[in-house]
């Protein structure tokens, strides 16, 4: 099947180092007879902000046409909501956990796939799997100091990104590796306003546009009538007044389970770019530092771009300066997401949202 976003400019493709890529049997049928790999760019605001082409005429090859599917299916369901995990053109369990998801969320046949009725379902896929951005000045500014101890960030005004790829790996949610795929023939370390780069096509959440501060739910759609947390899977599930799980999220726990929240609880304050209080009595490990600090806020700030406050005390659900160590690593006690998911999730529920803190074996698509 020749996918919808397989339109616009073609490029052809060289031999690219082996990613492992792991495509469902069932999904090969969907696969076979692709044409060559297709780069989609996007024709809105961020492809005529005054840049040039040249991350487009740098590009000299692609992914490989089953490594660009899957990078369709990945940015289809972050932008349903479905999260894949950080986008990385692997069909790997997190994608297929959402998959499953949103195939039970739309009384679709459950089969962890990508199929044809999961194809249809995702009218998402209408568009390209990749976009086109021009790096602006803006970008540039958004870049500064990231200093490693905690005493010399306290003394900054913002922790910035470390530099415009980190920057433009998370505004297209995926790995610092996808990116250098999209872009052989970009020099990701010297990257400069005006350079046109790609990455997944996914929804800019509204931060990044100098978006309202959370704690103001007007702008919230309200559809979460409760937040299940799953330990077992390390997921967030928004319930809906239904019980079905209308978005997924995939996140951190503690590294310490006896430092996990436990009981119900409800969400107590959403803030956006949060400060943060280091306390070294919470930190053994650093031994340099003998009293608190304020953490100013920004993208590399510990608890990312939004926090979310619970009515457990110390305890919330927050983004993170790493988004590729999600599900790898764990906290100190907190639930942490990428800071794209923390900020969808912050448009969702609003305070008063209800919280449980469960252990499952299997996803489920009814909450019990």
């Amino acid at each position: 099947m020749a996918y919808p976003w397989r339109v616009a400019l073609r490029v052809s493709i060289a031999p690219i180092v082996c990613l492992a890529l792991c495509v469902p049997a069932g999904a090969q049928r969907l696969l076979r007879g692709s044409p060559s790999a297709r780069i989609a760019t996007n024709h809105g605001s961020e492809s005529t902000n005054g840049g040039t082409d040249r991350g487009l005429t740098n590009l000299g090859r692609a992914l490989p046409p089953t490594m660009l599917d899957t990078v369709g299916w990945q940015a289809a369901l972050d932008r349903a909501g479905f999260s894949p995990g950080i986008i990385d053109g692997i069909m790997g369990p997190k994608t297929r956990m959402g998959l499953r998801t949103f195939q039970e969320f739309n009384g679709l046949p459950v089969t962890d796939l990508p199929d044809d009725a999961t194809l249809a379902g995702l009218g998402a896929f209408k568009a390209p799997a990749l976009r086109r951005y021009v790096l602006t000045k803006a970008d540039a500014a958004a870049v500064g100091p990231h200093p490693t101890k905690w005493l010399a960030r306290s003394k900054l005004d913002r922790l910035a990104y470390q530099s415009l790829a980190v920057l433009a790996a998370e505004r297209g949610h995926c790995t610092r590796k996808l990116l250098a795929l999209l872009n052989p023939r970009v020099n990701l370390d010297r990257l400069k306003p005006g350079d046109a780069i790609i990455f997944p096509n996914v929804a800019s959440p509204s931060w990044l546009r100098g978006g309202r501060d959370a704690s103001d739910s007007t702008d919230s759609n309200g559809a979460a009538a409760w937040v299940e947390v799953d330990f077992r899977l390390k997921m967030i599930r928004v319930i809906d007044e239904a019980g079905r799980v209308g978005a997924l999220f995939h996140c951190s726990i503690a590294r310490d389970r006896s430092n996990l929240p436990g009981g119900p609880c409800l969400v107590k304050t959403i803030a956006m770019n949060p400060t943060y209080t280091f306390d070294p009595a919470k930190w053994p490990e650093v031994k340099d530092v003998n009293r608190r600090l304020l953490i100013p806020p920004g993208p590399r700030n510990p608890v990312g771009v939004c926090w979310i406050g619970l009515s457990l005390a110390g305890y919330g659900i927050h983004g993170t300066p790493k988004p590729e160590l999600i599900g790898k690593t764990g906290s100190h006690g907190c639930i942490r997401l990428t800071n794209w998911d923390a900020v969808r999730l912050s448009r969702i529920v609003r305070v008063g949202t209800k919280v449980r803190f469960i252990q499952s074996n299997v996803g489920v698509a009814r909450a019990r």
